[in-house]
């Protein structure tokens, strides 16, 4: 066991030593990860960004493209034959129909690359051809990400920290009547795993729905090829005093450090440890919408995920030595086109704050890191309009019908977000249960349809910026 794992690490290092070189020397290569909890607009970001590459009439804000440096862009198969290639063309032609409509969620990791023909700068720019970079694009669910948190706790540290949140989310009350009834003792038996982890999923599909980020595990949610197997069938339990050796509790607990070893740590080698820069998309008015416990359960998240990453300088050389680390991290609000521009000062700030312990520490790291508020492609207008004797700063759009069919055309004003985010904050950490004197509305919003001119891609805010900041220094 001890020499197959040093054989099998010693030829990933090797494999990596010569990805390095041929990436530092030939065609440099970017793994961009995309990642972001339920309903962040993961697949719509991925889509919307590279439409705007391949037709860049709409990203001024990036420097390559601004100084027409960015000769050509294509689309190449991506150089990892075991992961699905993420369905650009499909999803683009959701959003881009007569009628459009939302493309359909990450459930998987997926993967695209996007080669780009650059015209070099600086003192041997005229002595130099055009070089080729190609991005590497990495989709994969923000629920997965999570897990990684996991690798480093035990069974009995993971169902503490589990029972103590429970009673505190909505639709975990049948899920905690249910284990009050059960001995941890009792002889393992597979249909009382099954109702169990049943229970469980559902009231971690409650919460998600009710705007929880921290719904761990993640693969309980989008399961994939895993759902029914042993590894997914599990629950949190309370430790016995002495676990007997054929019960409930020991079985439980194998099948949690069945969950780390098969199904997390071979997602983190061989996908999540090789990414170079990363963006995390965060529905924040979602979790404003649903109260200051969601909104604290967000921050406590965004702090947990950047001990997922191994954040710092990724100079070729430090390559070689300890593998790849992840440069740049960017934090995004999105879904900015739901509120006027006036206001997106202050989701920004709120951003900013969310992310600020994780932020911290990945500055410590030696990363570069940003929080912004954008939308990958924007569905509304703005609009202001006269309401009791002042003026509002409305969004104007097609509302989606909760079956996710097209409604009706709606101007919206959500409320005015507040100016310092600790008006939000505090309460949260405080335990609020709801917002005193506010009520922060949400709505969501249809595609709109797009007429797009020769040369432009949809229509974004600050999507340029974002790419910027994660890989315009390499253009």
């Amino acid at each position: 066991m001890v020499i197959g794992t040093i054989a099998d690490t010693l030829s990933r290092g090797v494999g990596n030593v010569s990805d390095t070189l041929s990436e530092t020397f030939f065609e440099p290569v970017i793994r961009l990860g995309v990642t972001g909890l339920s309903r962040a607009g993961k697949t719509v970001f991925i889509t919307s960004l590279v439409a705007n590459l391949l037709d860049r009439g709409r990203m001024p804000q990036l420097a390559a493209e601004a100084e027409a440096r960015i000769l050509a862009a294509y689309l190449q198969p991506q150089p990892d034959d075991t992961v699905p290639r993420f369905d650009y063309e499909t999803h683009l032609a959701a959003l881009t129909a007569r009628t459009p409509h939302w493309p359909e969620s990450t459930r998987a990791v997926s993967e695209l690359r996007l080669s780009l023909k650059v015209r070099p700068t600086g003192m041997l720019a005229g002595l130099q051809g055009p070089r080729t970079l190609h991005l590497d694009i990495v989709d994969y669910p923000g629920e997965w990400l999570l897990d990684l948190s996991l690798l480093e706790q035990s069974f009995e540290a993971w169902t503490d920290a589990t029972l103590k949140r429970l009673p505190q989310r909505p639709g975990a009350e049948p899920f905690l009547a249910l284990i009050g009834g059960v001995d941890p003792n009792e002889e393992f038996s597979e249909p009382k795993a099954k109702a169990l982890a049943a229970s469980f999923t559902e009231a971690l599909n409650i919460a998600r729905e009710a705007g929880f980020s921290d719904c761990t595990p993640g693969r309980f949610l989008l399961p994939g090829e895993k759902e029914g197997s042993p590894a997914l069938t599990f629950a949190p339990l309370p430790k016995p005093e002495d676990p007997a050796r054929r019960g409930l509790w020991r079985e439980m607990e194998r099948r949690f450090e069945a969950y780390k070893s098969q199904i997390v740590k071979p997602f983190f080698r061989d996908h999540f440890s090789r990414i170079d820069r990363q963006i995390v998309l965060v529905d924040a008015l979602g979790a404003i919408h649903a109260g200051p416990q969601a909104l604290e359960d967000l921050r406590r998240t965004m702090a947990g995920i950047l001990g997922a990453f191994r954040p710092g300088p990724n100079a070729w050389l430090t390559q070689l030595l300890r593998g790849r680390r992840v440069e740049k991290i960017l934090f995004a609000a999105t879904k900015a086109d739901h509120l006027h521009h006036s206001q997106h000062g202050r989701l920004t700030a709120i951003m900013e704050a969310l992310t600020r312990e994780a932020r911290d520490r990945a500055r410590f790291a030696g990363a570069e890191t940003s929080a912004m508020s954008m939308a990958a492609l924007r569905a509304t207008v703005e609009q202001t309009l006269p309401h009791e004797g002042r003026e509002l700063d409305c969004v104007r759009g097609t509302l989606l019908n909760p079956d996710g069919s097209r409604g009706r055309q709606a101007a919206f004003y959500p409320g005015a977000l507040p100016e310092d985010p600790t008006h939000l904050l505090t309460p949260a950490r405080e335990g609020a249960e709801q917002w005193l004197g506010d009520d922060y509305e949400i709505m969501r919003f249809a595609p709109a349809p797009l007429t797009l001119k020769p040369g432009e891609g949809p229509p974004h805010i600050r999507l340029d910026r974002a790419a910027q900041f994660l890989f315009g220094d390499r253009l």
